[in-house]
């Protein structure tokens, strides 16, 4: 008898064993699936957070988007409209401008005005409308310190991708008036996203009274290779009358940390060989005012 109630206690015991460990790996999933959703919750809300309040590049990251798209060539535009379209300045003297696309941007456009005035050179900035309302006090900057600025669109769209003067002509007229109650003047310099354009498009800005910035020489800085690759890139292609592309900005996962690296090298080294920084509208002799 005794032994009949020694089994039946084992047997209960290992019954109450098993429904507890149960109901501990039940708790386990449930606190780790509660988890879990609120780590989806966050990024989710991180992710929100980003695009309300930085605004993105509309038509995509430099990388991948300025290698897989074919536009017509900057080279052949200039030929066909020479009075609009300008891919450097005069080679008969050593004049060279540095230029920034898709700034402001509160991550790294500072950092480059830093260095820009630890060398005492002025640049032009080609800055997105919806950034310059979005960090102002990074545009008014620009100006204080010396710096020219440019229209860049809005939102940078690919305007090849897009293919219409309507939303070309908002995009410039949107953050010329932008531009305007920030700086007091309507700026004559534009520069399109990614540098993509077509022969209709550069007509409708002609009409728009605007001269079209390009580049000599490519940093190829948005490509995020070490400071010294970007360096090169600059320093191996550099001439007289060169206009170099760089960025102070870009989208939410770029990284210009090493641009603003490159500029170290880049700035002294150009001295010594005897190269002055000018803004662009002193290296064509072209207003920048409307």
């Amino acid at each position: 008898m005794k032994m009949n109630w020694i089994k039946v206690f084992f047997i209960l015991t290992s019954i109450a064993t098993t429904q507890f460990s149960g109901l501990i790996d039940v708790y386990a999933h449930d606190e780790v699936s509660t988890q879990v959703d609120q780590q989806l919750w966050w990024k989710k809300d991180r992710n929100k957070q980003k695009e309300d309040d930085f605004p993105e590049l509309s038509g995509g990251a430099e990388n991948p988007e300025r290698n897989r798209q074919q536009p017509i060539s900057n080279i052949i535009l200039q030929q066909r409209y020479p009075e609009t379209v300008v891919l450097q300045g005069p080679t008969t003297e050593n004049r060279i401008a540095l230029t920034f696309d898709d700034g402001p941007d509160p991550r790294f456009s500072e950092q480059v005005l830093d260095v820009l005035r630890e060398y005492n050179i002025p640049a032009t900035f080609f800055v997105m409308g919806s950034r310059a309302v979005a960090y102002p006090e990074i545009v008014e900057r620009m100006v204080a310190e010396g710096h020219i600025i440019g229209n860049h669109t809005y939102f940078h769209p690919n305007l090849v991708k897009e293919a219409d003067l309507d939303t070309l002509e908002r995009e410039v007229t949107r953050t010329e008036d932008v531009l305007n109650e920030i700086l007091g003047y309507r700026t004559r310099l534009f520069r399109a996203p990614y540098g993509f354009l077509y022969n209709e498009l550069v007509e409708k800005l002609a009409e728009l009274n605007y001269s079209i910035i390009v580049w000599s020489v490519d940093s190829l800085d948005w490509e995020e290779e070490p400071p010294a690759e970007i360096a090169a890139n600059v320093l191996n292609h550099v001439h007289p009358g060169a206009i170099i592309l760089m960025h102070d900005g870009g989208d939410w996962d770029a990284d210009r940390t090493n641009t603003i690296e490159s500029l170290r090298q880049i700035i002294p080294t150009l001295q010594q060989q005897g190269y002055e920084f000018v803004t662009v509208p002193e290296l064509l002799n072209i207003p920048y005012q409307k």
